[in-house]
């Protein structure tokens, strides 16, 4: 809002005028500064036109200048708006805005830097100035009638009908409003002249209240709210000539009168507000708004409501600081000496009740002592049931610090890990029991999910790590770490239960290792009710191979073998013979014990695998063996051995479902890409799997063939989950029945990666030997 003047009073403190060296010196910058930004007059801008194109096509950057509200945010916009807009007018590239801010908003805004420049008054610039560099460029011209001026002054001031207060004496022990406690003209000059008057504010007001805005302190005194107040000069003026008050209701205390300032006024003048800047803002930006601020004519429509005459250069602002010297003021708030006589005569009713207090305390403390050692033979009690419990726990525990120092342990730790009580309580159990991964490599403190949890406060179990025993052999563990919280709910420290899992982990290897075996001896098993159509798929390559050689041998003793004849007989009699070891290396391999790794493997080989090995199952059982493999589907992640056991275990399953079908008998095995998996299907044509949940198929045990044992979903069932999948089925009655599951995709560079592949089909192959003659 526009500051309003002040009068200079009887005792005036004249706000000295910049030095000359220092006004040359400001209109030298002015001079350069034009150069950069060239003010305009207020009329409107004299750009060329280019020059105003490539301003229109510049984008403009927001300057926002806070500004003091000590009337309200709504005058404070009505009133600084237009000098918004005019330095908008001059300055290209910027465009300005006005920011209010209330008395206790200064200060945050310019420590946060959300203004640039600011508008405040004297007393608030110098706390600035001094605590964040902030620096004037301008100071505030106001005007009455024809006179323009830039100092101000306080006015104290109360209803003209008060005639028990007729001077600054009477107003001891009354009720007055000023506007806060950081206002120049609001509160501080009246402070200053009435210490002067032998009148402290605080002491000897009843009470002392702050208004916030110079309009509320005025409609406070007039509706006699309180009997008095003070504000800064022009304010009732100003109020009176909006109509908002009546002059002839009030009468200024204390007056003073000064031939160039004819505005009520009770205390000694001061600088005008100053136009500053932040110690951020762009120095060519400053010195633009310097230039255009000094340059600037306000024209009638600018002034209107208000008293507002312009900018000077940057005044004097040192009877500022001795004023808030004088009242011991921030910045210059320093502390007085305080005697034991002052600390009697203000604080005598305080020792007198500190007395009586001590005297009760120490009649209560011979009381808490008592108490005290009961609550210690208690807590020693509770400490040792505490230890006993934790004695008692299987698992071992211990707790550790912010500084991962251990606090406690239990006797279980004791015994996992050979260390004493003694050893490790006070020390770093990280570098004790858990600085080496199982691999051999370092284990970084910062990695360890003990020091992880009370650093995020959240608990964790980790289910296989390890930790180092006192002779410097490893064991595995399982443990989980939860935050320890005192009772304000802050996180102290962290417990660990941990668990030995040795005895754990050797019973899941022989348990894998059965079921490796048990999964060899089921192909084995397999392949054994297959003999009969691999010994025959064997037979047709040997008879081959048989009848050629001897058809050879007849042609060349009869001397009717030609070279081209033998070729083409020996050219069969090859063919025959890879066909027969293909079926064989097939054999050998699905029957081999395999390595648990994975590896990439193509989706192709396995089902030329399952084809060769079911073919002839499936021609005497009149089924057709078709195989579809999708785009981007050729390559899978996997045990081979494993996933040809559970392909050929659906397959034959489904070949048996339709030996007895009248219909079409059809077997499809089917690769499709679905995102980063590969979905392998195996679909038939059979009666489907009839009534009751699909799910119970993969128990042990459970079967739909007559002579089944049901084993072989079960254990095509686990090592599907082995490879992270899972095995499903989907069946219709008299429609056919499919079984289905995913593997993790592999690309051409065998990188498991995901993918969103198309899931169009590249074509079906169908085995010609399992179609039907």
């Amino acid at each position: 809002m526009v500051p309003t003047p002040v009068d200079p009073a009887p005792a005036l403190v004249t706000a000295r005028p910049m030095p000359a060296f220092l006004l040359l010196l400001a209109l030298f910058v002015g001079a350069a500064a034009s150069g950069l930004a060239p003010a305009r007059a207020l009329a409107g801008p004299t750009a060329t036109a280019p020059e105003s194109d490539q301003a229109a096509a510049a984008p403009e950057r927001q300057v926002r200048i806070g500004v003091l509200s000590h009337r309200g945010t709504s005058k404070s916009r009505s009133v600084w708006q237009p000098t918004a807009d005019y330095l908008t007018a001059q300055i290209p590239g910027y465009r300005f805005a006005i920011t209010p801010l209330d008395f206790a908003d200064v200060e945050p805004a310019i420590a946060d830097g959300s203004v640039e420049f600011v508008l405040v008054n004297p007393a608030i610039y110098v706390a600035l100035e001094i605590n964040h560099g902030v620096s004037r460029i301008a100071t505030l011209k106001t005007c009455s009638g024809e006179v323009a001026r830039n100092v101000f002054g306080g006015v104290i001031f109360t209803r003209t009908d008060r005639g028990d207060i007729n001077s600054i004496a009477d107003l001891a022990g009354k009720r007055f409003m000023a506007v806060d406690p950081t206002s120049l003209g609001g509160y501080q000059m009246a402070q200053a002249e009435l210490l002067r008057r032998g009148i402290d504010p605080q002491r000897h007001f009843k009470p002392l209240v702050f208004g916030g805005i110079h309009d509320a302190v005025v409609l406070a005194v007039r509706d006699g709210k309180v009997d008095a107040g003070t504000v800064r000069t022009d304010v009732l003026e100003q109020m009176a000539a909006a109509g908002a008050i009546d002059l002839a209701d009030f009468k200024v205390l204390g007056a003073r009168e000064h031939p160039d300032l004819p505005l009520l006024h009770s205390t000694p003048l001061y600088p005008e507000w100053p136009f500053s800047r932040l110690a951020s803002t762009p120095t060519a930006l400053a010195q633009a708004v310097a230039v255009a601020l000094l340059q600037m004519q306000p024209p009638s429509d600018m002034t209107a409501g208000c008293n507002y005459a312009g900018w000077t250069v940057p005044l004097d602002y040192q009877p500022v600081h001795q004023l808030l010297r004088e009242l011991n003021r921030p910045p210059y708030d320093t502390a007085r000496p305080f005697t034991l006589l002052d600390a009697l005569s203000k604080y005598w009713l305080a020792v007198l009740i500190g007395t009586l207090a001590l005297l009760l305390m120490a009649l209560l403390t011979s009381r808490v002592l008592q108490l005290n050692q009961r609550l210690s033979r208690a807590n020693t009690r509770l400490e040792r049931r505490h230890q006993l419990i934790l004695d008692s726990v299987a698992e071992g525990i211990y707790g550790v610090d912010l500084n991962g120092r251990a606090t406690f342990v239990n006797k279980a730790m004791e015994r996992m890990t050979g260390w004493r009580a003694e050893e490790l309580i006070g020390n770093e159990t990280h570098e004790i029991i858990h600085h080496t991964r199982a691999d051999g490599d370092p284990h970084p403190r910062e990695d360890c999910p003990v020091y992880t949890t009370f650093r995020d406060e959240q608990s964790r179990f980790i289910d296989d790590d390890v930790f180092w025993r006192r002779d410097g052999a490893s064991f595995p563990v399982e443990y989980s770490a939860t935050p320890i919280r005192d009772e304000q709910g802050q996180t102290i420290g962290t417990v660990v239960v941990f668990r030995d899992i040795t005895e754990r982990r050797e019973a899941a290897e022989r348990f894998r290792r059965q079921e490796a075996e048990q999964a060899h001896f089921t192909r084995l098993s397999t392949l054994g009710e297959m003999a009969s159509g691999i010994a025959h798929e064997l037979n047709q390559p040997l008879t081959a191979i048989t009848t050629n050689a001897r058809a050879c041998v007849r042609m060349i003793a009869a001397g009717r073998a030609t070279m081209a004849t033998c070729t083409e007989v020996m050219t069969k009699i090859a063919e025959q013979a890879e066909r027969a070891g293909e079926v064989i290396r097939h054999i050998r391999r699905f029957v081999r014990k395999e390595e648990p790794e994975m590896a990439p493997v193509t989706v192709a080989d396995m089902f030329e695998t399952v084809m060769v090995l079911m073919r002839q199952d499936a021609r005497r059982a009149g089924v057709a063996l078709h195989r579809q493999i999708g785009f981007g589907a050729d390559c899978v992640m996997a045990q081979r051995t494993q996933i040809e056991q559970v392909l050929l275990n659906l397959v034959r399953n489904a070949v048996e479902a339709m030996i007895d079908q009248p219909r079409e008998r059809r077997v499809l095995l089917l690769a499709r890409r679905n995102a980063d998996t590969v979905e392998i299907r195996v679909v038939d044509t059979g009666p489907g799997l009839g009534k009751g949940s699909p799910e119970h198929l993969f128990e042990p045990f459970v079967t739909t063939k007559p002579q089944g044992l049901g084993v072989g979903l079960s254990i095509s069932h686990g090592i599907v989950e082995a490879h992270g999948g899972r095995l499903r089925v989907d069946s219709t009655p008299d429609i056919g029945a499919t079984f289905f599951f995913s593997l993790p995709y592999v690309d051409k560079s065998h990188r498991v990666i995901p993918a969103a592949a198309s899931l169009q089909s590249d074509g079906s192959e169908t085995d010609p030997a399992g179609e039907h003659a």
